[in-house]
């Protein structure tokens, strides 16, 4: 069954801006949460998970780029993603952030 969060994750009412992502559990540091977004050309996308992130100049995860490409093959494509990895370990109730870097403050 698809589930648009990883189960360790929950949303909720943050003190930050509106709505955040939130730990359901105890998470250790460099915990791979999986894609937040996908660029394509000029088309960047977010996902459930990327949508929800909230800004900290303190951030406690950040997004690692990984590229695609197709160098041998014809049509030759090219794309982006990135993945959310936590910094530190994160206590039970904790808001996940990131530094944001797509977006204004």
């Amino acid at each position: 069954m698809y589930k648009p969060l990883p189960k360790e994750l929950r949303l909720g009412f943050s003190d930050i801006h509106d709505i955040g992502v939130f730990a359901k559990e105890k998470i250790p540091m460099a915990t791979n949460f999986g894609m937040t977004h996908l660029q394509f050309g000029d088309n960047l996308i977010r996902t459930p998970l990327g949508g929800f992130l909230n800004h900290s100049d303190d951030p406690n995860c950040e997004k690692v780029k990984l590229k695609f490409t197709s160098e041998d093959k014809t049509p030759s494509y090219e794309f982006s993603k990135w993945n959310l990895i936590t910094l530190r370990n994160i206590k039970e109730g904790e808001e996940l952030t990131l530094k944001y870097t797509f977006y204004g403050v």
